[in-house]
């Protein structure tokens, strides 16, 4: 199979005070962390969530993903996943970080949102060669070792409609990889890029024609 970009318009509006209110807690209970816990380096880096709420919003206006099952990579708080659950998702998120799945947990709680969330590594068993040895390289952060999530969660990788995952810039593509590795074809991979802003690509087509 392989990745094709998606180029699409995310157009931007009022967002609704459920929303804001959310994110607003969201941004504050992050901050704290951020500021008071001793954080592994690297462990948790936020994206712009409201970047990622009109990503969202996009795919479902659009009709982009081909049902409502959603995971989060790297889920840290849990906040993209809480978001995509207010839109009409079934959301999940997957954290090596113990402390901050209870942080993701507590959040979706205050909220009654009912996301799920597991602790492990969301590369699957036997898949982290499909990064093409990427995560050996100096930078490369990816936890290839931890609980299988997926067990927890009773959920198959090839299984979710849409996976989002805000990548370090030298693992845009082994995620990209990936996710062309374990997804199913018709799947959406939403990255949070350097850029601020959100790359929407589709599994499809030829995989000769992926690198």
């Amino acid at each position: 199979m392989a990745l094709i970009d998606l180029d699409i318009t995310i157009e931007r509006g009022r967002i609704p005070d459920s929303i804001d209110k959310f994110l607003h807690e969201a941004n504050l209970r992050t901050e704290d962390y951020l500021n008071h816990s001793r954080v592994r380096p690297g462990s948790f880096v936020p994206s712009d969530f409201v970047v990622a709420y009109y990503a969202l919003k996009a795919v479902i206006e659009k009709n982009l993903a081909p049902g409502r099952l959603f995971c989060e990579w790297g889920s840290g708080f849990g906040v993209v996943a809480s978001l995509a659950s207010q839109l009409g998702f079934d959301a999940c998120g997957i954290e090596i970080e113990e402390t901050l799945v209870d942080a993701a947990r507590d959040l979706a709680d205050a909220h009654y949102l009912d996301v799920e969330f597991a602790q492990g590594s969301y590369i699957p068993e036997g898949a982290d060669e499909a990064s093409g040895g990427d995560h050996d390289r100096e930078g490369f952060v990816w936890d290839v070792e931890g609980n299988d999530a997926y067990d927890e969660l009773q959920i198959g990788p090839d299984e979710f409609d849409v996976v989002f995952c805000y990548p370090w810039p030298s693992e845009e593509e082994a995620t990209g990889r990936l996710f062309d590795y374990c997804a199913s074809e018709g799947a959406l991979l939403l990255t949070y890029t350097q850029l601020d802003d959100v790359r929407i690509r589709r599994k499809e087509g030829d995989p000769e024609d992926l690198y």
